[in-house]
């Protein structure tokens, strides 16, 4: 919003509307990011506006974006699946409720793996961002136990083709902020990781905190 020049004339007020009352005063809209922001370890989160049932009131903790486009994973959409069922190795080390999570439309046959783990990361390791690591299911889990806080396995991915997230940042569907390790290893899901995330912002974006996922309760 740009200031309000001083007037020169001392006993000068403000024009008033047509009513008689002084201009109304808008407030800037709230920024919930842009194409900028988005990099490995943020977050997408959707916003009421976003009412396609595959990505409303999702989290999507983003694992690649360049040139070629976007990868992320849904963070608070439990499945029925237990992990053990499947990867009875790597149950253990699975934080709960211990199923697998759909991760996104996409692939939704091959499972990904993400863990937060301190240290030196091993082979079976490859770097998100900080202590978040893609995990190589093909590797012994018994060799991942040390320094391994948590980990979720997803069935499937998100992606976005180029210029497709952009556009819907744009549109006001996706917030994109910063995530942590935590939002990773949550033990909530669904609607409360999504107010979570929203309750955590300040400043101008703690208005966010006030929306809903349901877009008929805003």
């Amino acid at each position: 919003m740009n200031p309000v020049p001083a007037s020169s004339d001392p006993e000068r007020r403000p024009a008033a509307s047509a009513a008689g009352r002084p201009s109304a005063v808008v407030a800037p809209p709230v920024s919930i990011g842009t194409l900028d922001d988005v990099r490995p370890g943020a977050l997408l989160v959707a916003m009421p506006m976003l009412t396609d049932p595959t990505f409303a009131g999702t989290v999507v903790y983003v694992l690649d974006h360049s040139a070629t486009g976007t990868v992320g994973v849904v963070l608070n959409r439990p499945s029925e699946v237990a992990i053990h069922d499947v990867l009875p190795g790597w149950s253990d080390l699975a934080v709960e409720p211990g199923v697998f999570h759909v991760g996104g439309p996409c692939e939704s046959e091959t499972a990904l793996c993400l863990a937060v783990a301190t240290g030196r990361p091993g082979a079976a390791l490859q770097t998100v961002d900080g202590d978040v690591h893609l995990v190589d299911l093909d590797s012994d889990p018994d060799e991942l136990g040390h320094g391994i806080a948590g980990l979720r396995v997803f069935a499937g991915y998100a992606g976005w083709s180029p210029g497709q997230l952009g556009a819907e940042i744009a549109e006001g569907a996706w917030a994109c902020l910063a995530g942590q390790p935590d939002d990773v290893v949550s033990t909530v899901g669904g609607a409360a990781l999504w107010r979570s995330v929203l309750g955590r912002q300040t400043g101008r974006r703690a208005v966010l905190s006030t929306a809903t996922a349901d877009p008929s309760q805003n």
